[in-house]
């Protein structure tokens, strides 16, 4: 594997909200300086910006909003379905920038309206940190993405959801992916990386129908992700240390500080 191909698989898998660390360090091991590993590394990151679902607020704007390759216009420009315009974005500095209108036209665009409201309802009462969604009209039928981003590096980890979902109008069916990515690394190194496979038959194909599959899918993968933790924590992660010394006695710490105090009284043990 060649160096540029070392660097792009470590940009790859890059963890939420470190992408500017792992930059650094490719840079310090390859001893290039930081305009050198932004053009080496250019390609790796936007592929890892449009992957990642990375946001970013308008010039002006408040809200996040999504690049993906679901609203990719070519040439470095993204559309907004909600703000009905698009805008250049500069993946090495993540900032946007030439905001123009772009309207949504087509047989869909009063179903991406009123999926919009629904599913911004959905996120902004689920996600409380950090979220963005978006519904671009795709080939296929119509594109739900949304992410959930809480950054905590002072307590050492970092996380994120993301969720992709296909609308098919003709077969009233909700495809997709929720993947979830946690990286804790005080003290240590340890990562979650996890993705559940969507396919729902849909109830009803209005705007709330589908935004209420969305959230009984959502909620019942949480509900298997909290007793998978459960599990772990009772039964593989117990077993990688012991509860009792090789004693199977239980330290009585008081006693032992009392000792220690003791000996230190005492001019130490006498052997």
């Amino acid at each position: 594997m060649s160096a540029d191909q070392t660097a792009a698989s470590f940009i790859e898998n890059a963890p939420p909200g470190e992408l500017a660390e792992v930059i650094n360090d490719i840079g310090s091991l390859l001893d290039l300086d930081k305009l050198s590993i932004q053009e080496k590394v250019a390609p790796a990151v936007e592929k890892y910006n449009k992957e990642q679902f990375v946001t970013t607020k308008l010039p002006g704007g408040s809200d996040l909003v999504i690049v993906s390759s679901y609203n990719d216009l070519g040439d470095g420009r993204f559309f907004d379905s909600e703000s009905s315009s698009s805008f250049a974005y500069d993946h090495s500095t993540q900032k946007a920038s030439e905001v123009q209108s772009h309207p949504i036209d087509g047989e869909h665009a009063g179903t991406i309206k009123s999926l919009l409201r629904d599913v911004g309802n959905h996120v902004k009462e689920h996600f409380p940190s950090l979220p963005a969604y978006g519904v671009y009209p795709t080939d296929e039928g119509i594109a739900i993405l949304i992410v959930g981003n809480k950054y905590s590096p002072s307590n050492y980890w970092n996380g994120r959801w993301r969720s992709t979902y296909i609308y098919k109008p003709s077969t009233s069916t909700l495809t997709g992916t929720i993947a979830v990515d946690v990286h804790y690394y005080e003290d240590g190194n340890v990562r979650l990386v996890t993705q559940k496979r969507v396919n729902e038959n849909l109830r009803s194909s209005t705007a709330s129908g589908i935004a209420t599959a969305i959230g009984n899918v959502e909620k019942k993968y949480q509900e298997e992700l909290n007793k998978a933790f459960g599990a772990l924590s009772e039964g593989a992660f117990k077993s990688l240390r012991r509860q009792l010394p090789v004693t199977r006695q239980k330290m009585d710490w008081q006693k032992a500080s009392a000792y220690k105090i003791g000996q230190d009284i005492g001019g130490g043990s006498r052997r």
